[in-house]
């Protein structure tokens, strides 16, 4: 099975599952926002029309799901399409003429059933997981919002990482750092951020609102 997987022949399909699994680890270490976790600031329409697509065109790129789903999702839905129906194609290929077919023509055959089918799956995921479009927030949103400790210790000068949930239900991973100099907020935490500073959100505990009121 290794060596079918290695095989020079199948290369860009293992690489594709790879690449496809490496995107989940990140996302699973907060180094990504995808899914409903995927956030993006991408706006299809306007990407598209800055980029003088229009007419059949942009039909074409709603057909294959732009639009539709974050471009991470996509992306990984693809991937994913790609590299087990090249493998599962190479296999079947094999089994009936004894031999692997060259990437060459096996690539290019992958990709022709990878891209609408990427497109066909996208409309039912979209019902379940928020467009770029209408989940895209601006980051200083967060302000005001609570969180909780996901990675790390946050102590002032030494950030940790945290999970945000936004207004649309997304979640998103920051910096934070305490907004008061001696305070420590340890992983499981629960924080509220109260500004944004260079791209580290300072954080105090929910309960210190609670005592002003």
């Amino acid at each position: 099975m290794i060596e079918f997987w290695l095989a020079d022949e199948n290369i860009f399909f293992s690489a594709a599952i790879l690449l496809m699994f490496a995107i989940g680890i990140l996302q699973l270490v907060g180094l990504s926002d995808f899914g409903p976790d995927f956030g993006t600031d991408m706006d299809p329409d306007a990407d598209i029309a800055e980029a003088g697509v229009d007419g059949a065109g942009e039909g074409l790129l709603s057909l294959l799901g732009f639009g539709r789903l974050p471009f991470l999702m996509l992306l990984v839905l693809f991937l994913a399409l790609f590299g087990i129906i090249g493998l599962a194609g190479q296999e079947f290929y094999s089994s009936l003429f004894g031999w692997l077919l060259t990437p060459w023509l096996a690539v290019p055959a992958a990709t022709a059933v990878s891209l609408p089918l990427t497109g066909l799956l996208a409309r039912p995921l979209s019902r379940i997981i928020p467009s770029d479009e209408t989940t895209a927030i601006d980051i200083d949103m967060l302000v005001g919002r609570r969180g909780k400790i996901e990675i790390g210790k946050a102590e002032t000068g030494s950030p940790a990482r945290a999970k945000v949930i936004d207004l649309h239900g997304q979640g998103h991973f920051v910096m934070v750092e305490p907004a008061n100099e001696g305070e420590i907020f340890r992983q499981a935490e629960e924080v509220l951020l109260v500004r944004r500073e260079e791209g580290t959100f300072k954080i105090i505990s929910p309960d210190t609102v609670k005592f002003l009121e």
